[in-house]
């Protein structure tokens, strides 16, 4: 059974300079899909540059909060469905078709209470939500454990390359990534860290380990697909 590897870049459309870096990673580095915020400050942007590079997959990353802090009552379950509905239907007026797969910004998705009504509403879709057990995800590419406490050996190339041969194993697998660059249309603690992140992830030794162990970098389009 083959390897595939997913990497995916979250916050796609919150500012001009975390699309950028995206772009960047696609085109001379390892990320095969993103996670399109449609209440990003810079989604028009991102969908434009969606459009210019097809093979990059295009899932939902359903947000709630920002980097402002807008208060939302992630219990209010009612809420939660029409802020999903709500969002599903701006990503199909944006891009004219579903989403390959769905996440959320911080993992809110991921919540006890939330986790089995997000599978109620993405199983119509057909597509892979994260955390459902499709496609495993791995999310130990990050550089901030602890609030405001940057660590950047924890996106390093050796780091990477660690995971690469002790996280991928047979079948799909999917590494979330945060890169980008600061722009004046966005403020984040996670900020300065997202250009380390697309330091590594354009680094060719990347690419060269992953094709030693064998492992296939693939998109969630692909997924569906294969």
């Amino acid at each position: 059974m083959e390897k595939y590897l997913i990497v995916n870049a979250d916050d796609f459309g919150a500012s001009t300079g975390v699309n950028r870096g995206i772009v960047e990673c696609h085109t001379r580095g390892v990320v095969t899909s993103v996670s399109l915020m449609v209440t990003g400050h810079a989604v028009h942007e991102a969908v434009s540059m969606s459009r210019e590079h097809p093979e990059l997959a295009v899932g939902l990353h359903w947000d709630v909060w920002g980097e402002d802090e807008r208060k939302f009552d992630i219990d209010d379950l009612r809420a939660v469905q029409d802020e999903f509905h709500r969002q599903l239907d701006e990503f199909y007026r944006f891009l004219e078709r579903a989403p390959t797969h769905v996440d959320s910004h911080r993992h809110a998705h991921r919540e006890k209470r939330l986790m089995p009504l997000f599978r109620e509403l993405v199983e119509p879709l057909g597509v892979p939500l994260r955390g459902d057990g499709r496609v495993r995800f791995v999310g130990g590419f990050y550089a901030q454990w602890q609030w405001m406490l940057t660590n950047l050996e924890y996106v390093s190339v050796p780091f990477l390359q660690r995971m690469l041969r002790d996280e991928v194993g047979e079948g799909w697998t999917e590494f979330s990534c945060h890169p980008g660059y600061p722009s004046p249309d966005y403020a984040a603690v996670y900020c300065a860290e997202r250009e380390a992140e697309v330091r590594t992830l354009t680094d060719p030794r990347i690419r060269q380990t992953a094709e030693e162990l064998g492992i296939r970098l693939a998109s969630y389009a692909d997924y569906k697909a294969i």
